[in-house]
């Protein structure tokens, strides 16, 4: 064996597995692999400091690249500064920790086989390992029905201080285009700032050139005018309209276990998927510390237990993606969404958290309707979504 725990991918989850996995069981030999020549600064991974645990807070602490105190919202017709803490990391920051962590990460890696055993790598090398994870990110499923979210963020150096005091997670008072659009800001600093054309869409298609040109017309019509570009990330992220996690895992009985997107496993409106990997890498973390031996079968039967779980407790949430896409029109989606944010902060809080109590459902759609009563009605069910795809 070469390693205890071998994870496929060096990306957002497995980099909490093995960080979670270091902490509970130190003897543990891990690795990661991953076909990139070296850690991405394609990514921002950001979170609600309310999202989670006090142990992750403290863990991913040195990965930061920055927290900001509080965060705010704009719509059309209201704005609002919400009170809890945001933070982001990078991919930098994330492998930075995982070599201070003393865990081991193979670049340029590209895997041409994998099983519950282990990997085969293009140059014929042979790597085994008692468990193995997959989290080379998302690939389609018949059991899983989804809307896209797609953004492109550039960094930019402003001539000038920018003015952005704290991240607005929804600049909704732009045209909207292609679905639910927003611009989503983060100040690094006085001059630093990420600008972010994102859209809730119908299809996966996205046009680079247009969306660039959309976040420079943005930065000037802000008075940015000659910013410099740092770089820029782009990405399309499920949102989850309809899913069967047990039809899911009965087809990946075997072979490694999938984490991550590639399990289906983030936040099925939002896309967030941070704090839905670190509850993941907390139920592998458990398994490694109680279990006599790691194994690819131990760790399988505790991820598809969590994640069947989370699927069903996560039907309220498919719901409320299912009245976006399937409810309003695409041009009309902006609506359902400056509603919600005129809910108690509190109930704000624990959406993105993904742990809405049931006075919390009661109160997003109770009041006046966003959508028609029927229309509502009919996105009720998930399975006739299911039955399309299949």
């Amino acid at each position: 064996m070469t390693s205890d725990l071998l994870l496929a991918g060096a990306g957002l989850a497995n980099s909490l597995i093995a960080l979670a996995v270091a902490e509970a069981r130190p003897s543990a030999r891990i690795l990661l692999l991953d076909r990139a020549p070296g850690p991405s600064d394609l990514h921002t991974w950001s979170h609600h400091l309310t999202d989670l645990s006090a142990d992750w807070l403290r863990r991913l602490a040195p990965a930061r690249r920055a927290t900001w105190p509080d965060q705010e919202v704009r719509f059309p017709d209201h704005a609002r500064r919400l009170r809890a803490g945001y933070a982001a990391l990078d991919g930098t920051g994330l492998a930075r920790l995982l070599c201070d962590r003393g865990i081991e990460i193979r670049w340029n890696a590209r895997i041409t086989a994998l099983d519950a055993t282990g990997a085969t790598l293009a140059d014929g090398t042979r790597l085994g390992a008692a468990c193995v994870v997959d989290g080379r990110g998302g690939r389609p499923s018949p059991h899983l029905v989804t809307g896209f979210q797609k953004f492109l963020g550039l960094e930019l150096e402003t001539p000038a201080p920018h003015g952005i005091a704290r991240p607005c997670i929804m600049d909704a008072t732009v045209s909207q285009q292609d679905g639910y659009r927003f611009i989503y800001l983060l100040p690094f600093s006085a001059t630093r700032l990420l600008i972010e054309d994102t859209r809730y869409s119908d299809g996966p298609d996205l046009d680079e050139a247009a969306l660039v040109a959309e976040v420079l017309r943005y930065a000037d019509a802000k008075g940015w005018q000659g910013a410099r570009e740092i770089r820029r990330e782009r990405g399309i992220l499920p949102i989850a309209l309809a899913h069967d996690a047990r039809a899911f895992w009965a087809d990946h009985a075997t072979g490694a276990v999938p984490v991550g997107l590639r399990a289906g496993l983030f936040h099925p409106v939002t896309g967030y998927s941070l704090p839905v990997a670190a509850d993941v890498a907390d139920v592998v973390a458990d398994v490694a510390a109680r279990a006599p031996a790691l194994t690819t079968d131990t760790l399988r039967r505790a991820v598809q237990a969590h994640a069947i779980a989370r699927a069903d407790r996560d039907r309220f949430l498919r719901l409320l993606s299912r009245m976006m896409f399937r409810g309003c029109a695409p041009d009309q989606r902006r609506r359902l969404l400056s509603r919600f944010y005129r809910l108690p902060e509190g109930l704000i809080e624990r959406f993105y958290a993904g742990r809405l109590t049931w006075p919390d459902r009661l109160r997003i759609v109770t009041g006046k309707p966003p959508i028609p009563i029927r229309t509502a009605l009919a996105c009720l069910p998930e399975s006739p979504l299911l039955q399309e795809k299949s």
